[in-house]
């Protein structure tokens, strides 16, 4: 039997939200092939660990390469000495460091092993506080000095945004206030605002993401629709907000809006008429009243 709270095994709807894999679709894995192998709490309960989602996390690859799920579901489950299930509990340190390690080799495999297990030991606000978001510090800082290539950082950037994604399955679902996010015109770094969307939700919002380079005239437009309690721009760059500024500054006139992301000022925030977020995209969403 395994306790409920044992650190690094969780319920199935928690597997879910981590995987975006629905419940139903995890226990037929589980019935037709054996993919997933739960422990039992005393109350009978499946609790489900590390090992558990990085099979998940494989099948999902292969299911995307084009094979059959008998197919995928046998070889997630074959022994692969390339691509070691890393144990549940590791540091963020030693996480961070595997986790560049993969990375840099550019191994999906190890790479998505690592945040498996570190999602099935902590929070998803944990993980990404603590290894996401230094991995990506990191990353950018090597890019800057050229100890990291430009092959690299696009990979690493594709895959953590495909995880990211992968976290926002039902984030509009429940009854809190709304939050709407965009990626100002011209920008295509989302990967702050999609963590920013992760927090909040983890906070009680409702999330609705419109993407990247975002016309302000659509912001505008699902704003309307969607009567939001709050709208978050995101840009790395403050010449993104300048250019932008008036029709900002209009779309602030009607609905509470917020500027983030490296390119966000207080001379931008005044210009505008919008609040300032600070911080990382944790530490920004728990400053919102």
């Amino acid at each position: 039997m395994v306790e409920e709270d044992t650190p690094g095994y969780l319920r199935i709807g928690e597997v879910s939200r981590r995987t975006g894999v629905s419940p139903e679709l995890l226990r037929a894995w589980e019935q037709r092939y054996g993919l997933l192998r739960p422990g039992r709490s005393p109350g009978g309960f499946r609790l489900y660990g590390g090992s558990d989602l990085a099979r998940v996390a494989t099948m999902q690859h292969l299911l995307a390469d084009g094979l059959s799920a008998a197919e995928a579901a046998r070889l997630a489950q074959a022994p692969d000495q390339t691509r070691p299930d890393p144990p549940i509990g590791l540091s963020h340190r030693e996480a961070g460091e595997r986790l560049s390690a993969a990375m840099a080799a550019f191994d999906a495999g190890r790479a998505h092993a690592v945040l498996d297990a570190h999602l099935a030991a902590y929070s998803v606000s944990t993980t990404l506080r603590e290894l996401l978001l230094p991995y990506l510090h990191d990353l950018g800082e090597r890019w800057q000095n050229g100890s990291a290539t430009v092959g690299q950082e696009h990979f690493a950037t594709s895959l953590l945004r495909g995880r990211l994604l992968g976290l926002t399955r039902a984030w509009d679902a429940g009854r809190g206030a709304r939050v709407l996010l965009a990626c100002a015109p011209g920008e295509l770094h989302d990967l702050p605002l999609l963590a920013f969307g992760i927090a909040m939700r983890d906070l009680g919002w409702r999330v609705t993401y419109l993407g990247q380079d975002t016309p302000v005239s659509t912001l505008a437009e699902a704003a309307r629709d969607l009567d939001p309690d709050l709208v978050v721009v995101s840009a790395h760059s403050s010449t993104v907000f300048a250019a932008a500024r008036e029709q900002l500054r209009a779309l602030a006139a009607g609905y509470r809006v917020a500027i983030a992301g490296a390119g966000s000022t207080p001379k931008h925030a005044r210009a505008i008429g919008a609040e300032l977020l600070l911080g990382d995209p944790v530490a920004a969403a728990a400053t919102v009243r």
